[in-house]
């Protein structure tokens, strides 16, 4: 005998599953340029937030601590990022865009645009305004 689930529980598996999906669209169109979602996040993030701690790019691309100075190492040796020979506050060195790495970024932007909009399309503006504020609201929820 099963037990019974809750619309909350409902909703969680839900947005499990939008998310493996979403992972795997942006997969796909990141991969013809050579990069991951991994990699497209962390870049992102050091276009977005210049300065940025090691831990909070941690965060930000979903993985450890240790799997981001892998990630780091790996855009370094293909020139896309390069970073400082000494260390700042913290043991951690500054990590900077290079020019390469602005153009593959904007084009990647461009074909994660794609699939969030893929995503989103059949929702009005109002809904969508609605959706992030209530989907906030649950991940504030767990902080």
């Amino acid at each position: 005998m099963t037990q019974a689930t809750t619309i909350a529980e409902r909703l969680g598996v839900l947005i499990k599953e939008t998310q493996a999906l979403l992972h795997q669209r942006m997969d796909e169109r990141l991969r013809p340029l050579g990069l991951s979602v991994p990699q497209y996040a962390c870049l992102t993030a050091l276009h977005d937030t210049p300065g940025i701690t090691g831990s909070e790019l941690a965060r930000r691309t979903f993985v450890s601590r240790q799997s981001t100075n892998v990630l780091l190492q790996g855009l370094e040796k293909r020139g896309l990022i390069e970073r400082s020979p000494d260390s700042g506050p913290r043991r951690e060195r500054a990590t900077e865009l290079t020019p390469e790495a602005r153009s593959l970024l904007a084009r990647a932007r461009t074909q994660v645009a794609g699939v969030a909009d893929a995503m989103t399309e059949s929702l009005p503006a109002a809904e969508l305004r609605q959706l992030e504020a209530l989907l906030a609201r649950c991940r504030d929820g767990l902080r």
